[in-house]
């Protein structure tokens, strides 16, 4: 992606350095995978993070100092940003509307947010709550090591999968799905939240058309996107935590759906498109 020397987002805080008040249960891969068959890329982490925080975390009055590589995926980070906040701003002009950006923030270790606190093993989240997008930069390792999705671009994919939660949030999407979590069984609950996921990757596609139609697209990164796509379908991060997959627990969608849906946005480049609640067939 052609991102350096170009305008990064003024909503970037860098909160590094400082811890929350209360640490996810659960480190390691194994509890890493497990946690994000639940709030993997921005699902609904305020009940997962409240049900299972444990341990006071503690507040540091050192100075953060970030590495070469941490400084690059910031500014890379806040230009990916700054592109999508071009792209929702017209987007939601052209339907007369106006685009609240969020606010992109940086934490290592773990995070207060209105959802409740976020150790870094939660991986990339939006809260509504607050309108905030949170982010670990030890995801990218994560990414590329864990979930063998290398590339700049895919790392971009998941800052556009937040911020595709952060336009549901803005339509009234979110809002209107969130409260069945108590008229559901959790199967069926469970189904619309796929739908829910399923969206954000479509608005992420309809991001990436966008910066192909600005020339910021480099050869292989369309690629880079879907292959992080598939990475983390709930059946391939099952596959690797269980040995087997359980389809009725499904929250994200399969590989294969959220490839094609990452893929739906960016040939078709409108909100329109991203019914996936009335979709049929998924």
């Amino acid at each position: 992606m052609k991102w350096k020397g170009r305008q990064g987002s003024r909503n970037v805080e860098d909160r590094r350095g400082s811890s929350g008040g209360k640490m996810i249960a659960g480190g390691g891969i194994g509890g890493l995978l497990i946690v994000l068959l639940v709030a993997f890329l921005g699902g609904d982490p305020g009940v997962l993070l409240n049900e299972l925080g444990t341990g006071a975390g503690t507040q540091s009055s050192e100075p953060y100092v970030e590495t070469e590589q941490e400084q690059e995926l910031a500014n890379f980070v806040s230009v990916v940003l700054a592109d999508t906040e071009a792209v929702w701003s017209e987007a939601f002009a052209e339907q007369g509307l106006e685009y609240v950006e969020p606010t992109l923030v940086l934490f290592n270790g773990s995070v207060d947010s209105a959802c409740g606190t976020a150790g870094a093993a939660v991986g990339p989240f939006y809260c509504p709550g607050d309108q905030k997008l949170y982010i670990d930069l030890s995801f990218y390792n994560e990414l590329q090591q864990q979930f063998q999705a290398p590339g700049d671009f895919a790392m971009a994919y998941v800052i556009a999968h937040e911020v595709g939660h952060h336009v549901q949030n803005l339509l009234g999407i979110m809002e209107q799905v969130q409260p069945l979590r108590n008229q559901l069984s959790e199967e069926d609950y469970n189904k619309l939240q796929v739908r829910l996921e399923l969206q954000a990757d479509y608005y992420a596609g309809v991001w990436a058309h966008h910066a192909q139609g600005m020339d910021l697209l480099e050869e292989g990164d369309l690629e880079e996107a879907l292959t992080a796509a598939s990475a983390v379908g709930d059946d391939t991060i099952q596959e690797r935590a269980r040995g087997y997959v359980v389809p009725e627990s499904f929250t994200h969608g399969t590989s294969e759906q959220r490839k094609s849906w990452f893929y739906k946005g960016f040939e078709a480049g409108t909100i329109q498109g991203g019914d996936t609640f009335n979709a049929k067939n998924l």
